[in-house]
């Protein structure tokens, strides 16, 4: 696997692929890489003939008290994994490389990047949604892989795709899970081993929550005792919300796709998680 780490041997390695008639993937993360980012590195394997990652910590992302000095950085560790799991080319670049000097142009993401997330980590999405068009008109690529882990993030994302015209084809990956249901996370490095035993509880939570819903129990009655049930657990309540799967917005209608999103605080750490309600 070959590292680049300027636009300019980035377009050049792209553009002998693109000349035998390769079609691409780009799975952008940024590093601290875990069997999540590795999946949608084997998805893209099996959907385009070259496989392109990029590691970047986006500092436009981070909120000015959020953790980016602090952010896991593993850069050898994860070109190995990248290695090993069959990535054709590594995109690093430096922040000055991203943003050079003078930059000053952000992408509005619009209504989506208002709610949950967005109502908890002001200008998050407006960072993400740069750098995500950013790193697509720099490769171009015929698809590029997202997880479901980052719901409210892929629905931007799609969103930006569709009304910019941008010719790559978003391609989802589901959430992928420890053994004890914790959706893996780069932040979840942070966690102690007595706080890691603790967040096993919000899938926990959220999978019971799922449940009762989709049994047709009463939906606000549920959403407010499993509110319960996590602070009881000793979580920091950010928010537990059903919302229509592809708009966001609040719903009671479960004849509809309809999601259910959670975002708590353990010690330190921050975690977000969400599950598709599947009526029975």
């Amino acid at each position: 696997m070959n590292t680049v780490t300027t636009v300019r041997d980035l377009r050049a390695a792209l553009l002998k692929w693109r000349e035998s008639g390769d079609t691409v993937g780009l799975v952008p993360t940024m590093g601290a890489l875990h069997k999540g980012h590795l999946s949608l590195i084997d998805a893209s394997r099996r959907v385009t003939k070259r496989t392109l990652a990029s590691i970047f910590v986006n500092p436009m992302q981070f909120g000015p008290h959020e953790d980016l000095a602090k952010y896991p950085r593993a850069l050898e560790v994860d070109c190995d994994l990248l290695a090993a799991g069959g990535c054709d080319l590594l995109y690093a670049p430096a922040a000055s490389e991203v943003y050079p000097e003078g930059f000053a142009t952000k992408i509005d993401p619009g209504p989506l990047a208002a709610v949950l997330e967005g109502a908890f980590r002001p200008g998050h999405f407006a960072g993400v949604a740069t750098v995500v068009v950013k790193l697509l008109l720099q490769t171009m690529p015929d698809c590029a892989f997202f997880g479901e882990k980052d719901y409210q993030q892929l629905l931007i994302i799609r969103r930006i795709v569709r009304d910019l015209n941008i010719p790559t084809h978003v391609v989802t990956g589901p959430i992928v899970r420890d053994t004890d249901g914790l959706a893996l996370s780069s932040r979840n490095a942070y966690l102690t081993p007595e706080q890691r035993k603790q967040a096993a509880a919000l899938p926990k939570t959220l999978t019971e929550t799922a449940v009762r819903l989709a049994e047709g129990q009463p939906i606000d009655a549920v959403l407010k005792e499993n509110r319960v049930k996590l602070s009881e657990a000793g979580f920091k309540l950010d928010y537990l919300e059903l919302r229509d799967a592809g708009t966001l917005a609040p719903t009671h209608d479960l004849a509809l796709p309809a999601r259910l999103l959670a975002a708590v605080r353990v010690g330190p750490v921050r975690l977000i998680d969400n599950l598709a309600i599947n009526k029975a």
